[in-house]
């Protein structure tokens, strides 16, 4: 009788490992699906494109373009905003990065008027490409774990939006 209780008691056993793996393992893929719906660009950090090619962005499930990149060699997650001047990086994120203030500015943004501290960024990149010596600013009122890729990096290239991508070139300087 013994021998078949523990038979019994190691049935359970395994059967109470299996839910749990198989538990664990749907919600590490359900998280997975849920952050390539959120940043489908997360790629992009590790990707470097061939000299000339494009980048070319998909858009999230909430209409914007996310990606990851670099600042000063640090993996960020930038929010692409042709709209802002800077790259503008939260106040937490600043710190995180080494970022110092080379003076402060007003800045008009969608909240009304802030100020907010200029700094130089020795890097930014995306996709391969990289900027050296990248205006930014370092915004207090600015939340969360995203940085805004504006135009002091944008400017580099000529931008095509079309449906649901973005498509970032090399800028023809004539």
């Amino acid at each position: 009788m013994s021998e078949e209780r523990a038979t019994r008691r190691a049935g359970l056993g395994m059967m109470l490992l299996f839910w749990v793996l198989f538990l664990g393992g749907g919600a590490w893929w359900f998280h997975g699906y849920l952050e390539a719906q959120r940043n489908p660009n997360a790629h992009l950090a590790n990707v470097a494109v061939g000299e000339g090619e494009p980048v070319v962005l998909e858009r999230n499930r909430a209409g914007h373009f996310v990606a990851t990149g670099r600042i000063n060699g640090q993996p960020v997650e930038f929010l692409l905003d042709t709209g802002a001047t800077y790259v503008a990086v939260p106040a937490e994120m600043a710190e995180r990065l080494g970022l110092e203030s080379t003076g402060s500015a007003w800045f008009n943004t969608a909240n009304g008027r802030v100020r907010g501290e200029l700094a130089t960024l020795e890097t930014v990149s995306l996709g391969g490409y990289q900027a050296r010596d990248v205006r930014g600013s370092i915004s207090p009122g600015l939340t969360g774990e995203a940085a805004l890729l504006g135009m002091s990096f944008l400017d580099r290239f000529d931008i095509e939006i079309r449906d649901a991508r973005m498509v970032l070139r090399p800028a023809q300087r004539r």
